[in-house]
């Protein structure tokens, strides 16, 4: 640990998340390298000036000689295979990922034998392409970057993860990793699941519909453009958090259903979700001052505060 807040950054997997992450990395002044499995992709992040191989077990030796922080950015299904990598070649690395799970990559990373050094992380940012051809280092401007704070958590390899989500133009929500994936379940899991219903109907009113759609379907079905097993790999994983947001959203349509079969009305759905939608737009992100890594009780304290709104914007 070299302590440098511009130390060096290794990227596995150089997608559309993580191959942002090592363009944002790079413009912020990290010296930045990665590994892509397909040669197709590491191919065009050369040709864009980039260093990235597929020689996974080269890039990784590289990033123990320099200390670099790894940052895992290959899909869920993909884990075990780079973590073993990662445990082979780089064991003392700091460790963070950008996967849209929390729990079930921090319980890989343990199984590996790697959590002494690991702190989860996600950039709630994305958009329904994927792959080299559309990253950009911008992508992560303002957005929320969730930071893991589970018992445990290494204060300086926090530090070191939360600088980075910084320094790519985020802004940090500490939280517990099952907190995260609860709460993703609603907000990003669940649309992809709601995007492919409304686009099933649309298609099933056949021509003259898709005729007549226009920004409702547009905007409701934008995520369901995304490459059919990405969806699976981000939803799939957080299973349990999603059937039980699933089964309350169903409840809800249930009685919408039945309102309208008694009564011929929907209020009451319509009328929550406005409100909702209101709470949404009105939500306002408050920043964390009075905590920092490795004061007493920093892991509850600033998972506190990420319950209840808080971001960090700086380490001081």
């Amino acid at each position: 640990m070299t302590g440098h807040p511009k130390a060096a950054v290794c990227v596995l997997g150089t997608g559309l998340i993580g191959g942002s992450v090592l363009r944002a990395a790079a413009a912020a002044g990290y010296e930045a390298w990665g590994y892509n499995r397909s040669e197709a992709g590491a191919s065009a992040a050369r040709a864009d000036g980039f260093e990235v191989s597929g020689d996974v077990e080269a890039v990784l030796r590289r990033a123990a000689e320099q200390d670099a922080l790894i940052v895992v950015g290959v899909p869920m299904p993909a884990i075990d295979t780079v973590l073993s990598d990662v445990k082979s070649f780089a064991p003392d690395c700091a460790l963070t990922d950008v996967v849209s799970v929390k729990a079930p990559v921090r319980d890989a990373v343990h199984r590996h034998e790697l959590g002494a050094r690991f702190v989860g992380g996600h950039p709630m940012a994305g958009t329904s392409e994927s792959g080299w051809a559309a990253t950009t280092p911008e992508l992560f401007e303002k957005a929320a970057w969730a930071v893991s704070v589970d018992p445990g958590t290494h204060a300086e390899t926090w530090r070191r993860v939360a600088q980075l989500a910084l320094d790519c133009g985020a802004v940090v929500v500490p939280v517990r990793s099952e907190e995260h994936d609860q709460a993703v379940a609603r907000i990003s899991h669940l649309p992809h699941l709601l995007a492919e219903a409304l686009a099933i109907q649309g298609n099933n009113g056949g021509p003259l519909a898709l005729g007549l759609a226009a920004g409702s379907f547009r905007d409701g079905t934008r995520v369901a453009a995304t490459a059919p097993a990405l969806v699976r790999a981000i939803c799939e994983p957080n299973a349990a958090a999603l059937l039980a947001v699933l089964d309350d959203t169903l409840r809800v349509l249930e009685g919408a259903r039945e309102s309208l079969r008694a009564n011929g009305e929907i209020a009451q759905l319509v009328e929550a979700g406005h409100d909702g939608r209101v709470e949404y737009e009105d939500n306002q992100r408050w920043v964390i001052t009075d905590v920092r890594p490795g004061d007493q009780d920093w892991l509850e304290r600033l998972a506190d505060a990420g319950r209840r709104g808080g971001v960090v914007e700086s380490l001081g």
